[in-house]
């Protein structure tokens, strides 16, 4: 079981995330939808094999905690189709166990 939290809230947790160059991508059903908002900045990436990513910022209390803590890819292409709507999270910004 993988778990991602930041500051006692846990923003993930499964024992079905796919692990993609070191990061571990977590199903959608496995996500606290309400401690993630999308991104403020509207920040989205572009990988040459994956595609087009978005990303969250971390929302507690109300509050934007951190910004840009987690992306997905809501289209993929071909080669990334096991993580279409997964999410991962960046290391230096939360904890992950």
């Amino acid at each position: 079981m993988v778990k991602v939290t930041l500051n006692d809230t846990v923003l993930a947790e499964s024992d079905k995330t796919v692990v993609v160059e070191g990061n571990h991508y977590f199903p959608p059903d496995a996500i606290n939808s309400a401690a993630l908002t999308s991104s403020a900045a509207d920040t989205h990436t572009v990988c040459p094999w994956k595609g087009t990513a978005s990303y969250y910022d971390a929302t507690i209390g109300g509050k934007t905690v951190v910004s840009d803590v987690a992306w997905y890819y809501p289209e993929t292409k071909e080669k990334a189709n096991n993580i279409k709507g997964y999410v991962a999270f960046y290391k230096n910004k939360v904890n992950i166990q």
